[in-house]
């Protein structure tokens, strides 16, 4: 092209009304995250992915409830330090020619004179709303045999109690109500007085909505499991209203106390919110997918204080019920310190792994799988995760997850028989007969191993059958013994040190009834805290945590 025709062509552009720029804009690419059953009527989810291109002109944002103050400090810490991402975000929507709608409840007042308010005014009023659009919405039919996963009956405040009581006491100083301090949006976070919304009536947005004929909208701002959710124009109305409504996951916060059941980390009752609305209200995406030459942003958002691993477990065997026994361990014991994903096998095609690709954002692997060659995609995704070194953990038929008995995988698949030998360093042949009760013993010197500290397994009886893991291979530090008479004495759990250098931790154990006897469940969440490089719980809180997540199981948490 000719530099004249190059001038002439920048010339048009700049000279398009605000409209036909518009219309000229590059879609919105987003991949929607969402949950499915495993089957019809399951407890358990695939996580899957699906790519969707939106038409930014069709597209609005809602911010909601990211105040200048609240009453809870922590919340303000948290809000600091996502606001000035979220800040970027909007400006990339923006740019797209997406609209903004800000909506600081209870605070529109403080707008009464911006031109984004007055733009509100202006709207035409609609002829019909959906119904109780003005109304806050605590479920929809989709939520109703689902149990809500956190407990945040009491508020969800997090706080330290003294810097609770300090903050408040400035908040009084400061002149504003210590239980409702908020006055307006947070600073940080621009509203363009050329094309911005302000409003938190649901009524007004729904006017918005319809006269700008936009169909998708995305929702970012606090609280996820209270106003996000609940608002007139949160996810759950605009869902029910047939929006095409999706959260963005790593722009939004929840009020979740730790000291509430599940007892988990604040991060991780976000994530059960999350997951909850990915298998009953709508999908979600990450603010890492809307680029622009101004901020890229190669990553989703992740608040500092949140040192969790990522732990995704591999769960695809059809013996020992893993499926049920596994997810419960994660809920019961795991929420503190790790980011669990579960990825479940397909019910109907044992070559498939639905959501596999989560393993590639993962920091941990646990495996739980019985001779399954996989589809060639889907092993490479687990070969490259091992060769870089992460932490694995196997579990009964982990040994053998992905081989077959002497035989080739059938075209177009793919095995990995030396998946054993070459991430655990073990030996698996078969196993003794299942009517032979095996004794256990620790290794000697092993008594000391940090897995083991203050285990003793003189009472423990094996679940399953012993398996012939005999010899480990160099590298390998053996923890426990097996034994079945007349037999030679088999390992039943070890450390090794793979040739990638990374750590991993494997045990034989792993039977449902294993499950149910706190030395096992000790020596699992000891496996998967060493091999992560965890400080690792003693078998008291083992124990200890297993009944407080018990006591509040099952009550009324909404």
């Amino acid at each position: 092209m000719q530099p004249t025709t190059i001038l002439a062509t920048m010339l048009s552009v700049l000279t398009l009304s605000p409209a036909a720029r518009l219309q000229s804009a590059e879609p919105l690419v987003l991949q929607l995250r969402y949950q499915q059953p495993t089957t019809v009527g399951a407890t358990r989810f695939h996580q899957l992915t699906r790519d969707e291109k939106w038409d930014p002109q069709s597209t609005a944002v809602i911010i909601c409830d990211m105040w200048d103050s609240h009453h809870c400090v922590n919340a303000v810490r948290r809000v600091a330090e996502l606001a000035p991402r979220m800040n970027r975000f909007l400006k990339e929507l923006r740019n797209s020619g997406v609209t903004v709608i800000h909506a600081p409840s209870g605070c529109v007042d403080a707008y009464k004179d911006h031109p984004s308010r007055l733009r509100v005014l202006k709207v035409p009023q609609s002829k019909s709303f959906p119904t109780e659009i003005a109304n806050w919405c605590d479920r929809i039919p989709s939520e109703e045999a689902a149990a809500y996963p956190v407990d945040q009956a009491a508020g969800g405040e997090d706080d330290d109690p003294e810097d609770h009581r300090l903050w408040a006491e400035r908040l009084t100083a400061m002149g504003r109500n210590p239980n409702a301090p908020w006055l307006k949006q947070c600073d940080m976070i621009e509203i363009s007085p050329n094309s911005d919304y302000i409003s938190d009536s649901g009524q007004e947005v729904w006017r918005i909505l319809e006269h700008s004929k936009i169909s998708n909208v995305i929702l970012v701002g606090v609280h996820t499991n209270m106003c996000v959710l609940g608002r007139p124009f949160g996810l759950r109305r605009l869902a029910a209203n047939g929006k095409n409504v999706v959260l963005a996951r790593d722009m939004t916060d929840t009020m979740y106390d730790p000291n509430a059941w599940p007892y988990v980390s604040h991060f991780s009752g976000t994530d059960f919110i999350i997951n909850h609305i990915e298998r009953y209200i709508c999908p979600t995406i990450s603010s890492e997918q809307v680029h622009g030459e101004s901020h890229r942003e190669n990553h989703a958002f992740r608040f500092a204080n949140d040192h969790r691993i990522r732990l995704g477990m591999l769960i695809a065997e059809d013996e020992y019920q893993t499926e049920e026994s596994l997810p419960k361990f994660a809920a019961e014991q795991l929420g503190s310190h790790f980011s669990v994903t579960t990825i479940f096998g397909s019910e109907t095609d044992r070559t498939n792994v639905p959501g596999i690709a989560a393993i590639s954002d993962s920091d941990a692997l646990l495996v739980s799988v019985r001779r399954r060659p996989l589809q060639e995609s889907h092993l490479r995704i687990i070969r490259d995760f091992v060769s870089k070194g992460k932490p694995v953990i196997g579990i009964r038929t982990a040994s053998h997850a992905f081989s077959l008995r002497n035989a080739a995988p059938p075209e177009g698949l793919a095995a990995w028989p030396e998946f054993d030998a070459e991430v655990f360093g073990g030996n698996y042949t078969n196993h003794y007969g299942n009517e032979l009760k095996s004794t256990i013993s620790i290794a000697s010197g092993a008594a000391t191993h940090p897995i083991l500290r203050g285990l003793s397994f003189d009472a423990f009886s094996a679940g399953g059958s012993l398996y012939k893991t005999a010899p480990l291979a160099p590298g390998t530090h053996s923890l426990m013994f097996g034994k079945v008479p007349d037999e030679p004495d088999q390992p039943l759990a070890w450390t090794f040190i793979r040739g990638d250098g990374g750590r991993s931790f494997y045990t034989s154990l792993g039977h449902r009834d294993d499950f149910a006897q706190p030395q096992f469940v000790s020596l699992l969440s000891s496996g998967i805290h060493w091999a992560c490089n965890k400080p690792i719980p003693t078998l008291e809180e083992v124990t200890s945590q297993a009944a407080r997540y018990s006591s509040g199981s099952g009550k009324q948490r909404k």
